[in-house]
């Protein structure tokens, strides 16, 4: 079957554990104050609460998000829930800047994950990524990202084994640059 050559092919209609990657339209740094990071932040819980979604990770920065979930039992499709942030999250900064209409985040790439390690390393990236970005030297200390939650909610054992191990292999669209 061949791919829509202008955007990435979702199979979000299953039930399923997924990572999701969504950006800003060309890059922008609109994300670029304390309040609109915890605008998408905030957008973010809210409309996966809706939609009856788990966030197992998450991260923030000022051009694009990653998070980690988890869907409800029953089909729930997760573009429905991208659709709804993307809006809310366009909407409010837009009024937040006086800029009606500009679209704001543009598409997402989207990967089931339906192995446990590719769901470890993939937990271990999206809870660094502000490290790897070099918006923070320790992902704990930047609250727009889920790593001092986890260190405080999840078993000693299990964080220790997730915060462990090697990504430097893992495969996640984040071709962002600094910020």
């Amino acid at each position: 079957m061949a791919q829509w050559p202008h955007a990435p092919l979702h199979w979000t209609c299953q039930p399923g554990t997924f990572i999701v990657t969504g950006a800003t339209l060309h890059k922008q740094p609109l994300f670029d104050r304390p309040a609109k990071l915890d605008l998408v932040l905030t957008t973010l819980f809210d409309v996966a609460a809706q939609y009856g979604w788990t966030l197992d990770a998450w991260s923030i920065l000022i051009n694009h998000y990653h998070f980690v979930a988890r869907s409800p039992e029953t089909v729930n499709a997760l573009r429905d829930l991208i659709r709804d942030f993307h809006s809310a999250v366009g909407r409010e900064l837009n009024r937040m800047d006086g800029i009606p209409g500009r679209k704001v985040l543009y598409q997402f790439c989207d990967t089931a994950l339906t192995f446990e390690k590719s769901y470890w390393v993939r937990l271990k990236y999206v809870h660094t990524n502000p490290v790897h970005h070099g918006v923070a030297a320790t992902a704990e200390n930047y609250r727009w990202c889920s790593a001092s939650w986890f260190e405080r909610e999840a078993p000693p054992s299990f964080v220790r084994r997730i915060f462990g191990l090697k990504i430097d292999r893992v495969n996640v669209v984040d071709d962002f640059g600094s910020e």
